[in-house]
Protein backbone atom coordinates (compact mmCIF):
# COMPACT_ATOMS: atom_id res chain seq x y z
CA UNK A 1 0.00 0.00 0.00
CA UNK A 2 2.98 2.13 0.88
CA UNK A 3 4.57 1.22 -2.38
CA UNK A 4 1.82 2.28 -4.39
CA UNK A 5 0.94 5.39 -2.43
CA UNK A 6 4.56 6.60 -3.01
CA UNK A 7 4.30 5.85 -7.21
CA UNK A 8 1.29 7.35 -7.16
CA UNK A 9 2.30 10.65 -5.36
CA UNK A 10 5.45 10.77 -8.07
CA UNK A 11 3.52 10.01 -11.12
CA UNK A 12 1.60 12.80 -9.83
CA UNK A 13 4.79 15.29 -8.82
CA UNK A 14 6.10 14.48 -12.44
CA UNK A 15 3.22 15.48 -14.24
CA UNK A 16 2.80 18.54 -12.75
CA UNK A 17 6.54 19.72 -12.97
CA UNK A 18 6.29 18.67 -17.12
CA UNK A 19 3.38 21.08 -17.18
CA UNK A 20 4.51 23.75 -15.63
CA UNK A 21 7.48 23.74 -17.82
CA UNK A 22 5.19 23.59 -20.95
CA UNK A 23 3.31 26.55 -19.64
CA UNK A 24 6.62 28.77 -18.73
CA UNK A 25 8.00 27.84 -22.12
CA UNK A 26 5.26 28.01 -24.85
CA UNK A 27 2.85 31.27 -23.02
CA UNK A 28 5.44 33.03 -21.28
CA UNK A 29 2.88 33.98 -18.99
CA UNK A 30 5.43 34.36 -16.26
CA UNK A 31 7.68 37.06 -18.43
CA UNK A 32 4.38 38.62 -19.70
CA UNK A 33 3.45 39.44 -16.23
CA UNK A 34 6.58 41.00 -15.12
CA UNK A 35 6.85 43.04 -17.83
CA UNK A 36 3.51 44.68 -17.49
CA UNK A 37 4.39 45.18 -13.91
CA UNK A 38 7.83 47.06 -15.22
CA UNK A 39 5.63 48.97 -17.03
CA UNK A 40 3.35 50.33 -14.40
CA UNK A 41 6.02 50.54 -12.00
CA UNK A 42 8.10 52.80 -14.56
CA UNK A 43 4.81 55.07 -15.32
CA UNK A 44 4.20 55.44 -11.74
CA UNK A 45 7.77 56.63 -10.80
CA UNK A 46 7.89 59.36 -13.13
CA UNK A 47 7.32 62.93 -12.54
CA UNK A 48 4.79 64.78 -14.38
CA UNK A 49 5.15 68.42 -13.57
CA UNK A 50 1.55 70.19 -13.64
CA UNK A 51 2.39 73.67 -12.88
CA UNK A 52 5.42 76.31 -13.06
CA UNK A 53 7.06 79.55 -12.92
CA UNK A 54 9.61 81.46 -13.05
CA UNK A 55 10.39 83.71 -9.52
CA UNK A 56 9.89 87.34 -9.53
CA UNK A 57 12.10 89.50 -7.07
CA UNK A 58 10.35 91.04 -3.74
CA UNK A 59 11.92 92.58 -1.28
CA UNK A 60 15.43 90.61 -1.81
CA UNK A 61 16.86 89.71 -5.30
CA UNK A 62 15.23 85.80 -6.11
CA UNK A 63 15.38 84.05 -9.31
CA UNK A 64 14.87 80.66 -10.55
CA UNK A 65 12.37 78.61 -11.74
CA UNK A 66 9.51 76.53 -9.54
CA UNK A 67 7.13 73.82 -10.89
CA UNK A 68 4.58 71.29 -8.94
CA UNK A 69 5.02 67.90 -9.98
CA UNK A 70 2.99 64.30 -8.95
CA UNK A 71 5.03 61.45 -8.78
CA UNK A 72 3.65 57.94 -7.11
CA UNK A 73 0.08 60.24 -6.88
CA UNK A 74 2.07 62.57 -4.27
CA UNK A 75 2.81 66.58 -5.41
CA UNK A 76 5.75 68.34 -4.29
CA UNK A 77 7.11 72.02 -4.68
CA UNK A 78 10.81 71.75 -6.72
CA UNK A 79 13.18 74.50 -6.58
CA UNK A 80 15.30 73.79 -9.91
CA UNK A 81 19.22 74.17 -10.06
CA UNK A 82 19.11 77.82 -11.09
CA UNK A 83 17.52 79.16 -7.80
CA UNK A 84 18.85 81.58 -5.98
CA UNK A 85 17.54 83.88 -2.99
CA UNK A 86 18.65 86.19 -0.20
CA UNK A 87 20.65 84.73 2.83
CA UNK A 88 19.27 88.32 4.62
CA UNK A 89 16.35 86.35 6.35
CA UNK A 90 16.23 84.87 10.03
CA UNK A 91 12.91 83.08 9.09
CA UNK A 92 12.57 81.87 5.57
CA UNK A 93 10.01 79.58 4.42
CA UNK A 94 8.49 78.16 1.51
CA UNK A 95 5.10 78.68 0.47
CA UNK A 96 2.28 77.90 -1.79
CA UNK A 97 -0.24 81.61 -2.14
CA UNK A 98 -3.76 81.83 -3.54
CA UNK A 99 -2.92 85.09 -5.72
CA UNK A 100 -1.36 84.91 -9.20
CA UNK A 101 0.19 88.20 -8.31
CA UNK A 102 1.88 88.41 -4.93
CA UNK A 103 4.73 91.15 -5.11
CA UNK A 104 2.07 92.71 -7.39
CA UNK A 105 -0.80 92.89 -4.89
CA UNK A 106 1.44 93.63 -1.89
CA UNK A 107 2.84 97.04 -0.87
CA UNK A 108 7.34 97.57 -1.33
CA UNK A 109 9.36 96.88 0.61
CA UNK A 110 8.48 93.97 2.48
CA UNK A 111 5.58 92.79 0.56
CA UNK A 112 3.66 91.71 3.58
CA UNK A 113 1.09 88.77 3.54
CA UNK A 114 -2.17 88.10 5.16
CA UNK A 115 -2.82 85.20 7.17
CA UNK A 116 -5.13 82.75 5.58
CA UNK A 117 -3.34 83.73 1.68
CA UNK A 118 -1.15 80.97 2.40
CA UNK A 119 0.07 77.80 3.39
CA UNK A 120 3.42 76.74 4.54
CA UNK A 121 5.09 73.80 2.97
CA UNK A 122 8.69 74.31 5.39
CA UNK A 123 11.57 75.64 6.03
CA UNK A 124 13.88 77.26 3.44
CA UNK A 125 16.63 74.33 2.84
CA UNK A 126 19.00 76.38 1.60
CA UNK A 127 19.27 79.61 -0.27
CA UNK A 128 20.52 78.34 -3.73
CA UNK A 129 20.07 74.95 -5.90
CA UNK A 130 17.58 71.99 -6.78
CA UNK A 131 15.34 71.15 -3.34
CA UNK A 132 11.96 69.77 -2.86
CA UNK A 133 8.97 70.07 -1.05
CA UNK A 134 5.96 67.68 -0.48
CA UNK A 135 2.49 69.15 -0.34
CA UNK A 136 0.34 68.30 1.89
CA UNK A 137 -2.76 65.78 0.25
CA UNK A 138 -5.24 67.67 1.67
CA UNK A 139 -4.23 71.22 0.14
CA UNK A 140 -6.27 71.99 -2.87
CA UNK A 141 -4.15 72.69 -5.27
CA UNK A 142 -6.43 74.55 -8.19
CA UNK A 143 -7.05 77.02 -4.57
CA UNK A 144 -3.06 78.04 -4.89
CA UNK A 145 -1.52 80.07 -7.37
CA UNK A 146 1.95 80.97 -6.93
CA UNK A 147 4.80 79.63 -4.77
CA UNK A 148 6.75 82.24 -2.54
CA UNK A 149 9.86 82.25 -0.51
CA UNK A 150 8.77 84.31 2.67
CA UNK A 151 10.29 85.65 5.75
CA UNK A 152 7.94 84.41 8.64
CA UNK A 153 9.41 86.55 11.57
CA UNK A 154 9.45 90.08 9.54
CA UNK A 155 6.68 89.29 7.45
CA UNK A 156 8.74 89.77 4.22
CA UNK A 157 8.17 88.44 0.96
CA UNK A 158 12.07 88.20 -0.56
CA UNK A 159 9.99 86.64 -4.32
CA UNK A 160 7.27 84.49 -6.21
CA UNK A 161 6.65 82.83 -8.76
CA UNK A 162 2.97 82.50 -10.48
CA UNK A 163 2.69 78.88 -11.44
CA UNK A 164 0.64 78.49 -14.84
CA UNK A 165 -0.49 74.94 -16.21
CA UNK A 166 2.60 73.32 -17.98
Amino acid sequence: MKLRSLLTLSLVSLLIISCAKEVNGAGNNVDTKSQENLVVQSTESQQIATKTGNFVSGEHTTQGTASITTKNGKSFLNLDQSFKTSNMGPDLVVILHRSDNVIGSTKPPAYPLKKGDYVILGRLQKFNGAQSYAIPSNINLADYKSAAIWCRKFNATFGAAKLSNS
